[in-house]
């Protein structure tokens, strides 16, 4: 699977979870230069705090376009490590 926001691959791999209909990439897979910190943070129910980062591609910025969880729940531990995107970021094949 790829990842990809203003015609740059942001992530790729072989090896993802599909949680609730996103794919979480494993954060290795993902490229540290297109990633800003955030301070963004939502919860989830049964998955539990999210962190948030913005992309930056060229002199684009999506922000807050990705999310993990620093530390799942034991129901998510599968997406422990992991980064999903959103805000128009295509993921595909």
């Amino acid at each position: 699977m790829r990842a990809i926001w203003n015609g740059e691959v942001i992530a790729e791999s072989d090896d993802t979870v599909v949680v609730e209909g996103n794919h979480y990439f494993p954060r290795s897979s993902v490229r540290d230069d297109v990633l800003v910190a955030s301070d963004t943070h939502t919860t989830c129910a049964w998955k539990g705090v999210a962190s948030y980062l913005t992309l930056r591609v060229g002199d684009a910025e999506n922000v807050d376009a990705a999310w993990f969880y620093p530390e799942p729940s034991a129901e998510a531990a599968s997406i422990a490590g992991r980064v999903a995107f959103w805000r128009g970021v295509s993921v595909e094949p």
